[in-house]
């Protein structure tokens, strides 16, 4: 068989030799080309040049990173070959994660000497749950207050500088590293897997975390926000000595089976190197809960003529009601069942619209949920809201108005309905829960839109005029 192909003809030889090369690759092609000419761009086209060029490795796949982060726990040998790994840890126990700068000679000059800040994660793996990890987390904060989702071992760690670790942001702590320096980095991982499982039944199989690493480098301003790298790994977190566990169970199930049936398996490896992922997103959530604090400013306000409250008096806002109605869609339910904390029940429910989740009585839902997650469920859909412990009506009235009362006292006798010269007051009422002189004064304070520091002392006028220092052992209800 013959070819005869259209080339360049600027260079003889290495026309005859494409030629000749052509000719031996294509020759057991088994397709009737026939005689005709062929550019090179038909010949390339062919379905052989096709899955050869689909063969080759993207242009990054053998890219050398700039940094490799390696957290030293075992992987799990019972993970298929093709599929990422999975690393067993303990339940508050201290894992190294060793810093690793792999720039090759001057790669990244710009980091030469200075600081980059790397930021720690430890998040769900799981898509459906990334979608609910706000109400995920608030939920495990109200079971565990007080308690951290991921801690750095700071005593064991070497060469991190200024750990942080922001309070709303459970699973989240941060720091400062060099990269020429040696970096080793102890974290603590304080949920287990199956706390965010639906509700137990003994023998669930725990969700699966990420520990994510994001790296940035300074900018113009000095802020660590250009990115530079991110790595992560698969994990599940077990309750103490349960990881141990784990890891044996599952090498002496690979033990049992035949050489074949464990060709398909990955090996264990001693450390676990975080492979290179896209960087998490920052996710700002809006709280729309009160804050506990109070507003500091030092404001002042003036008394109108014949008012006895300020001209500008800011009111409390209204409380945000959250209340399930009977119009609610299945749909709503499932977010409003999120927003209230009651995520673990949300496919209990996965069909129910508000009008059936409040047909339901207390023992149904004690029934259906639990006894203590019942009573928190039923006081929801009901609406119930929690009285104060005391409630008082304070007032704000001028120095001035003052003596011109105690003149009219003198003088004539007061109205039952008010003052004979039309003066009246307004009161605003203060809820309080823990009855304590603190308490009275950061909301009097809040009240006012002052500091609580310019208020020194509070009195109640007793029933004779006396004035009594109000203190925390001064009886509310009955002084």
């Amino acid at each position: 068989m013959a070819w005869a192909l259209k080339l360049p003809l600027a260079d003889e030889v290495i026309e005859s030799g494409l030629v000749q090369d052509f000719d031996a690759s294509l020759s057991g092609i088994g397709q009737e080309l026939g005689a005709g000419a062929y550019s090179m761009s038909d010949v390339l086209a062919l379905p052989i040049f096709k899955q050869e060029e689909s063969s080759l490795p993207p242009d990054n796949e053998n890219k050398i990173l700039p940094f490799q982060y390696v957290l030293c726990a075992a992987t799990s040998p019972a993970v298929k070959l093709h599929d990422e790994t999975l690393t067993y840890l303990n339940q508050g126990q201290s894992y190294e994660i060793r810093m690793l700068d792999n720039r090759k000679l001057g790669e990244l000059p710009e980091i030469n000497g200075k600081l980059v800040k790397s930021i720690f994660r430890v998040v769900f793996h799981d898509r459906r749950l990334q979608y609910t990890e706000h109400q995920q987390l608030e939920g495990w904060r109200w079971n565990r207050p007080g308690d951290r989702i991921l801690d750095i071992d700071i005593p064991m760690s070497v060469g991190i500088i200024d750990p942080r670790a922001n309070p709303n942001q459970l699973n989240t702590v941060e720091f400062l590293w060099d990269p020429a320096k040696r970096t080793s980095v102890f974290i603590q991982v304080h949920c287990i897997s199956t706390e965010f499982t639906m509700r137990k039944h003994g023998g669930e199989k725990g969700v699966p975390f990420r520990v994510q690493i994001d790296t940035f480098k300074e900018n113009e301003n000095g802020e660590y926000t250009e990115h530079l790298h991110s790595a992560s790994c698969q994990i599940k977190v077990f309750k103490p000595k349960g990881a141990d566990r784990k890891q044996k169970t599952d090498r002496e199930k690979m033990e049992k089976r035949t050489p074949h049936e464990k060709e398909k398996y990955q090996p264990s490896y001693e450390t676990t190197i975080l492979t290179e992922c896209s960087p998490w997103p920052e996710i700002t959530y809006v709280n729309n809960s009160p804050s506990p604090g109070f507003n500091s400013s030092h404001s002042s306000f003036s008394l109108g003529e014949g008012n006895g409250s300020p001209n500008h008096q800011p009111e409390p806002p209204p409380p945000v009601t959250d209340n399930l109605l009977p119009t609610t869609t299945p749909q709503e339910a499932q977010q409003w069942l999120h927003r209230n904390r009651f995520s673990t029940f949300t496919r209990l429910f996965t069909n129910f619209s508000g009008a059936d989740l409040l047909k339901l009585t207390r023992d149904d839902v004690i029934q259906i949920c639990g006894p203590a997650d019942g009573i928190r469920l039923f006081n929801a859909l009901k609406g119930r809201m929690v009285r104060p412990r005391l409630t008082i009506y304070v007032c704000q009235e001028s120095l001035q108005l003052r003596e011109q009362q105690q003149q009219q006292q003198q003088q004539q006798q007061k109205h039952e309905d008010g003052d004979s010269n039309g003066t009246f007051f307004v009161y605003h009422a203060i809820y309080l829960e823990e009855l304590t002189a603190v308490e009275l004064t950061e909301k009097i304070a809040q009240l006012f839109s002052i500091s609580p520091c310019q208020i020194s002392q509070i009195y109640k006028q007793g029933p004779t005029g006396i004035h009594v220092l109000i203190s925390d052992e001064v009886d509310f209800q009955h002084s």
